[in-house]
């Protein structure tokens, strides 16, 4: 059964830091760039990180540059996104997602191109 499940969602103040794990189950993890979306009820869903499947190459998204970093660690299956400098505007529900190319992080709002595997969501909060 495949499975993408994220953790470490919660409250935070703004200025504070949360870290996000997406473990992975029940398909060939290392084949995978994961992507991380956010989504808020009155925008669309918005890709702002990811990374590649085995060199470790990173995207970010210009809201998040310099404030959030994606790492991965293929033995464990798992993939981290740590939040730091969090805003009011970081208020979101992230997911994960295994699309075939890192690409596909930054361009899945063109329509183009889909995931093949999304987690369920963790909240994030950020309070003033």
């Amino acid at each position: 059964q495949v499975q993408l499940v994220e953790s470490g969602g919660g409250l935070v103040q703004a200025g504070g830091s949360l870290r996000l794990s997406c473990e992975a189950s029940g398909f060939t993890f290392n084949d995978f760039a994961i992507c991380w979306f956010r989504q808020t009820p009155n925008k669309e869903r918005e890709g702002v990180s990811g990374i590649s499947s085995r060199d470790g190459t990173t995207y970010y998204a210009d809201s998040v540059k310099g404030r959030f970093t994606v790492s991965r660690d293929n033995a464990k299956k798992t993939v981290y996104l740590q939040m730091n400098s969090l805003k009011l505007e970081d208020t979101a529900t992230y997911y994960c997602a295994a699309a075939w190319h890192l690409h596909y992080c930054s361009d899945y709002h063109t329509g183009r191109y889909g995931m093949d595997y999304w987690g369920q969501g963790a909240l994030v909060t950020v309070s003033s």
